[in-house]
This record gives structure tokens, sequence and C-alpha cells, in this order.
């Protein structure tokens, strides 16, 4: 069963709404996910589903649009393209915590980057459903216009990488459960 991050946007880190992560986990649960652990305050969910990507990031929104009176937005990601996210960073100078992966719904449109305006020196890139974007100053003060980050999330690498280990772990302790029943099932029949 695959293993997916469900990104939040605009929850709780001065966010339009505040949902405590143990409401979130209930929340997954309530919809059949499994193996439902958060991450820090700011709408990190890790958990296994059956379901296809896009199938689990449209129940989980609604259903948190039924829970807060207005669907906040879910960025969901595999175990495996959170990975490829965190090594893929470019801007191997910056900080982590200065670098933010601006999480989309969707694909970016490849001009998204053309009407920018990065006062304080930000450095951006394109990379399909993800814009990463270099704070030189720390993002709290930028004064960056970028009007494709208006539907994204964002996390600083140093989370990415954080939720990317998460994910490899749970996905390798399924896989040692998975093995158990193997030989378990493969004892019983002899």
């Amino acid at each position: 069963m695959p293993v997916y991050v469900a990104l939040l946007r605009a929850v709780n880190v001065g966010g339009t709404s505040s949902l405590p992560m143990a409401e979130l986990k209930a929340v997954c649960e309530g919809l059949g996910f499994t193996e439902v652990k958060t991450y820090i305050q700011s709408g990190n969910v890790l958990f296994r589903s059956d379901e296809a990507e896009k199938t689990v990031e449209e129940r989980l929104d609604e259903a948190l649009g039924k829970k807060m009176g207005k669907r906040p937005g879910v960025m969901v990601r595999s175990r495996k393209e959170l990975d490829k996210i965190a090594a893929d960073a470019p801007f191997p100078e910056a900080k982590p915590n200065f670098l933010l992966v601006h999480f989309l719904p969707e694909k970016a449109p490849g001009d998204a980057l053309e009407k920018m305006v990065a006062p304080d020196g930000e450095e951006a890139k394109l990379a399909g459903r993800e814009i990463y974007v270099h704070y030189p100053n720390g993002s709290g003060r930028s004064k960056l216009k970028l009007s494709a980050l208006k539907p994204a999330t964002s996390r600083n690498l140093n989370t990415v990488r954080k939720l990317a280990e998460l994910a490899a772990a749970l996905e390798a302790q399924g896989l040692r459960g998975l093995k158990k029943s193997v030989r378990f099932c493969a004892s019983k029949k002899s």
C-alpha cells in the first residue's frame, strides 16, 4: 500500500485556520487511511492508502472543508516524489531553512516565473508541481511577488527532507511487516 504525504495549505503557522494535529489524524483515519502520523504543527500528515494520489487529495480536502468550514487546499505527494523533490533542490549555497519548496496543486505553466519581482535577490526554479525559491534574507521579510505561488503551500528544505525520511521509514516498516506475513503464511503451508 503506497505511502503518501499530505501538505495542508494555510493551516496553523499564520494561516487562515487552526487545526490541531490530533484532529487531522482523526479525519485521515475516518477516511480509511492507515498508519497515520502527523509532523509538526503546520499541516503535514503521512499515511497509507490504496487509492490514487488525486483521489486521496480530493477526499482529504473535502473532509477538511466540512470540518473547518472551508477547504484548506491539500497537496499530496508520494514518498518517491518527495525524495526526488528533496534530492533535486537547486541553489546548493542556500541554507536549507532559506530554501522553500512551494507545492502546487498542479503543474505550473512554463512562463510562471516570467513576471517575478524579487527585490531582495530571491531566486526561483520551476520544477513541475513545485517552485523552489531561495530567500537570501529569509522568507518572513521578503517582498517577493510571484502570482504562481498563490495556490501553493510551502515547506523549507529541512522539513521536506524530514518528511521524506519519515515517509521512507513508514514504507520500510510496511515492507518488514509484509515480509513477516509472507514468512508466516509460508510456514503455515509447510
